[in-house]
């Protein structure tokens, strides 16, 4: 095989699948562990989003990072102490689980931009959304089977399952980090164009805002975002409100769809270059009506619950790989790394505020409200992806 197929970036994605294993599991077993020791809505939103909110405070300088010294060279260092981070949740209780969230986020800033930056500049062109279609997917490929063994491991009270699991994945994900390559030289560190001057990551934030596409791609990620950390973070709570409703069989759903699309969808993402309006708007319209079949669940039964998760996946599979790939092609290059990471920066904020803005909405009125509220937030920017000349 070939192209974002070839061995040297399956490797790549066996290592992405192997990472975020970790976080499937926490995703679930932090907040009903939460719940069982008596904290609200908004404590348990406060741990799950130091993640995330770590992330995005450590996305712009992985970018200049990256761009310096190499994404294989980070990438080896930033696996050693993710594996000190997973350690701590095998001995630690909420207050251990909130440093090891944030130590997470460092790592997962680094991890991800290594990843994405690496294959954007080892494929050409055309196969570009593909390599980064494949990532997304093998970092959501674990939402499958992650939830149901956490769920597993919760209803069976087996504290030792959890720990073993921790390590197992921290030593897993050192052994494929450490063997594993890109073609040629391209994964070394890549020289800024003559004339052109690295921009620094206190400047970039000026560039969000200057920027067209950089801004236009940031709302409609950090909206969407909101939408999916508040499922993320309150599904597993939800669901027991949602007659014959499962959190894991719903994230199941929802991971599953993301792969498959992903696969299966991964040539029809647009890779080249230009604003593809209807399309980006059509994406938005999933994620509104996802979300409001999520919020009416509640009343109107579990087929709505699980429609919502179908919507939601086939939403989150194509509107991130759609706008970062967008985002390679019209950026400068010599700032590019540090934009993307700025970029995916917003995903992350998105997220952490779909945890720690949605969990006190939920408190004051209720789940199905507050899934409510993201629907509003979804169908508030339908119109923002609109450009009149597709370019």
């Amino acid at each position: 095989m070939k192209g974002a197929l070839s061995w040297p970036f399956l490797r790549l994605y066996v290592l992405t699948l192997l990472y975020f294993s970790a976080n499937a599991i926490l995703n679930v077993m932090i907040p009903l562990k939460g719940e069982s020791l008596g904290a609200n809505n908004t404590a348990i939103g406060v741990i799950m989003g130091a993640y995330l909110f770590t992330t995005m405070f450590f996305r712009p300088s992985a970018g200049r990072w990256i761009q310096k010294y190499g994404p294989m060279k980070v990438l080896r260092t930033i696996l050693l102490i993710n594996a000190f981070a997973l350690m701590l949740y095998s001995f630690t209780g909420l207050e251990g689980y909130f440093a090891a969230r944030v130590l997470q986020g460092i790592c997962t800033a680094f991890f991800s931009m290594a990843l994405q930056l690496g294959i954007i500049d080892a494929l050409p062109d055309k196969d570009r959304s593909q390599g980064i279609s494949m990532y997304s997917l093998c970092s959501y490929l674990p939402g499958i089977f992650g939830p149901l063994l956490a769920l597993g491991m919760w209803q069976n009270g087996g504290p030792y399952g959890f720990s073993l699991a921790m390590v197992a994945i921290a030593v897993g994900t050192g052994v494929v980090g450490f063997t594993a390559k890109m073609d040629g030289n391209k994964s070394e560190a890549r020289a800024v164009p003559a004339g052109q001057v690295p921009m620094s990551v206190a400047k970039s934030f000026g560039e969000l805002f200057k920027n067209p596409h950089l801004f236009r791609c940031s709302v409609l990620m950090l909206t969407a975002s909101v939408v999916f950390g508040a499922v993320t973070t309150f599904v597993p709570l939800y669901a027991e409100q949602v007659k014959h409703g499962s959190a894991g069989v719903y994230l199941m759903i929802q991971a599953g769809v993301i792969v498959l699309s992903r696969f299966f969808l991964r040539k029809k993402i647009p890779s080249d270059g230009k604003w593809h309006s209807r399309y980006v708007m059509g994406v938005m319209l999933l994620l509104t009506l996802a979300a409001q079949s999520v919020s009416y669940s509640a009343a109107a039964g579990v087929a709505f619950f699980y429609a919502g998760a179908t919507l939601m996946g086939v939403a989150q599979a194509l509107l991130y790989p759609t706008l970062t790939t967008y985002l390679s092609f019209v950026l400068p290059q010599a700032s590019r790394n540090v934009l993307i990471g700025l970029f995916i920066a917003t995903a992350d904020l998105g997220v952490s505020m779909g945890a720690i803005l949605m969990g006190p909405i939920a408190d004051l009125s209720s789940y199905s409200f507050m899934y409510t509220v993201c629907a509003i937030l979804g169908v508030s920017v339908i119109g923002f992806a609109y450009m009149r000349n597709d370019m």
